[in-house]
């Protein structure tokens, strides 16, 4: 064998080898991502969580969600919006990035490239200005989905507001947001990511006085109607999702505050 032929041989072992230990190395990164995601963090209202039609729950600290893989986006994300959250911080916005503590893998930001849709947020960068480290928490892909630049800038992003104001008012809300994944959806991207024909968001208030619910229910497309015109009860997004919300509730309550689509209670000036 010759010289020439050896060192290749050797070159090829050595680039091999190299691989497969990178491989590894990312591997193992993983998998301690994915096990950091398994455990409850110490601020997660795990009270209020909803349950997961998928099985996937990630908990990071300034939110938990449940992954849906064949959607490649979260079902639902639920977070807490405390008084002393709120802030009019600005931080700089970071890139997005994949979410490793995702054990089936979440879909790549590049999906999003040219596909004419923002990368909406579902806990919003806007509730976790209290510290850097929690608003660029936000910027993980499994905290997005699709949403058109008209919707995502307009009555959503009303909606995000007032719900900011309501957290204000009333000492504190536990808000859960997703779209709905069912029915025919367009996807975009190689990796198919769904996009949800209507978004959700659904609010509790139990530190104020009596316990209180909201919900919306919203098309995906702009509107500059009132937001109390797109309230519906907590029920009809559980029947639509097939997600059971504030299920730790004593049943009696649980299936009162459900069943109403009143508003009320709640301050929309």
């Amino acid at each position: 064998m010759s010289n020439k032929t050896k060192y290749s041989i050797l070159t090829a072992i050595i680039i091999v080898t190299s691989l497969l230990i990178k491989e590894y190395l990312i591997n193992n990164e993983h998998e301690i991502k994915v096990a950091e995601g398994k455990e409850l963090k110490e601020d997660t209202n795990e009270y209020f969580l909803p349950t997961s039609t998928t099985g996937q729950i990630v908990h990071h600290k300034g939110y938990t969600l449940s992954y849906s893989e064949p959607h490649e986006q979260a079902e639902w994300v639920a977070y807490e919006l405390k008084k002393e959250h709120l802030s009019n911080t600005n931080f700089k916005r970071p890139y997005f990035e994949i979410d490793n503590a995702v054990k089936t893998k979440a879909a790549h930001w590049r999906n999003y490239k040219k596909s004419g849709y923002d990368k909406g947020h579902l806990c919003p960068a806007g509730d976790r200005k209290y510290s850097k480290a929690a608003h660029d928490e936000t910027f993980l892909t499994s905290n997005i989905s699709p949403q058109t630049h008209s919707f995502n800038a307009g009555v959503w992003n009303r909606l995000e507001q007032k719900t900011r104001y309501w957290a204000r008012k009333y000492d504190g809300v536990f808000v859960v947001s997703g779209g709905v994944l069912k029915g025919k959806m367009k996807t975009i991207g190689s990796e198919k990511i769904a996009v949800p024909n209507q978004f959700y968001k659904v609010i509790i208030d139990n530190n104020f006085g009596e316990t209180k619910m909201l919900a919306f229910l919203m098309d995906h497309k702009d509107s500059k109607e009132s937001l109390y015109k797109f309230v519906v009860s907590v029920d009809d997004i559980e029947n639509l999702t097939g997600i059971d919300f504030f299920s730790e509730l004593e049943d009696k309550k649980e299936n009162r505050l459900e069943a109403s689509n009143s508003y009320k209670n709640w301050s929309f000036n």
